[in-house]
């Protein structure tokens, strides 16, 4: 019998945003909205976010914004049969996450990105 993993929501949210739009999103963040940056982590951008951390990179590519989220899994093997099972799309080479990285990208049904990641494991 296939163990079902555990699967929660991380705290990591990245924002990837187009040059056009980068510094001034980035100001938003910081001089509008007053949210702590998130220090040592040069050169990402990141502001706490309440119980999250939000991750501001520039996105050549991109014409407009994206939103990518993180779910953390108590298995990683078990998960990703789980979501192969369920027909959910990965998609690796949309971001390298480096030699040996367990994790693994994925789209929801809404094409929205979201990173999986063993539960101990940060981004």
């Amino acid at each position: 019998m296939t163990r079902t993993p555990t699967l929660r929501g991380g705290r990591n949210i990245a924002m990837k945003v187009p040059p056009h739009a980068w510094d001034a999103t980035v100001a938003f963040y910081r001089d509008v909205l007053g949210l702590r940056p998130l220090t040592g982590h040069e050169p990402a951008i990141g502001f706490e976010f309440g119980a999250n951390q939000l991750w501001i990179d520039r996105a050549p590519a991109l014409s407009q914004a994206e939103i990518w989220l993180q779910v953390t899994t108590d298995d990683i093997d078990a998960t990703a049969a789980r979501l192969r099972d369920a027909a959910i799309v990965r998609c690796d080479d949309i971001e390298p996450l480096g030699d040996g990285a367990r994790s693994f990208w994925i789209l929801s049904p809404a094409s929205i990105v979201h990173l999986v990641s063993p539960s101990e494991r940060e981004w």
